[in-house]
């Protein structure tokens, strides 16, 4: 049996890099469901679907074969074969995930891997619903948020540093829209599970955030 870190909470909010350095300092397996997510939503955008075509995207994410792999300690996505790391993270690709991750169709396509890769490793998984409905019994749930004001901040210094241009104002937009979108889906709407532990790391740094982390784990599973 595998330890199960789960770290939820809305777009853009850092789970990704936190999740990353909280595996690397325990030595578990990082497994970022939105990754895996994005790359359903890449496939159906090269199918020609839209997010509204609920129907067509049932009947299209059976064809996504979509797995996880690790090669010199980097998480590796494989979409058919092929690695889409470098395509996936788009704001297209983010809202089509938003959208389309709200299908059962999809979510059931995922779900198995997710938990079968939980129940035989240490693993530290982030998403929206990783506490509430995919791991549910993890020893350590974490929901972690900072303000959209921060947290658009954050993705566009990200845009900025690859040379993307931006308009702030929009990313903010967006990221208060799906954070809307996310809540209110009929499916697994993004919530803080009860049992979890609230990080805001609006004026929290990295390591700080890690080590808040960190710390609720030794109380949790070491004490």
């Amino acid at each position: 049996m595998g330890c199960n870190i789960a770290i939820d909470g809305p777009a853009g909010a850092g789970k990704s890099t936190i999740a990353k350095k909280v595996a690397k300092e325990l030595s578990f397996i990082y497994v970022d469901t939105g990754a895996m997510y994005r790359a359903m939503a890449y496939y159906l955008l090269s199918q020609g679907i839209k997010g509204d075509e609920q129907e067509a995207i049932a009947e299209k994410c059976q064809g996504a074969d979509i797995s996880i792999e690790y090669k010199d300690g980097e998480q590796i996505v494989i979409l058919n074969g092929e690695n889409v790391n470098g395509v996936i993270r788009t704001e297209e690709v983010g809202n089509m995930a938003s959208v389309s991750s709200a299908n059962p169709k999809v979510r059931e396509h995922l779900l198995k891997l997710q938990r079968t890769l939980a129940a035989s490793n240490d693993v530290v998984m982030d998403g929206r619903d990783i506490g509430t409905t995919i791991l549910p019994d993890a020893e350590v749930k974490i929901y972690l948020t900072a303000s959209p004001e921060t947290r658009a901040k954050r993705r566009a210094l990200e845009y900025e540093q690859k040379g993307i241009a931006c308009d702030i104002n929009q990313i903010c937009q967006d990221i208060v829209a799906r954070d809307l979108r996310d809540m209110n889906r009929e499916i697994s709407p993004l919530k803080q599970a009860e049992d979890a532990v609230l990080v805001d790391s609006s004026e929290m740094g990295i390591d700080e955030v890690v080590n808040a982390i960190l710390h609720v784990y030794r109380q949790k599973v070491q004490a």
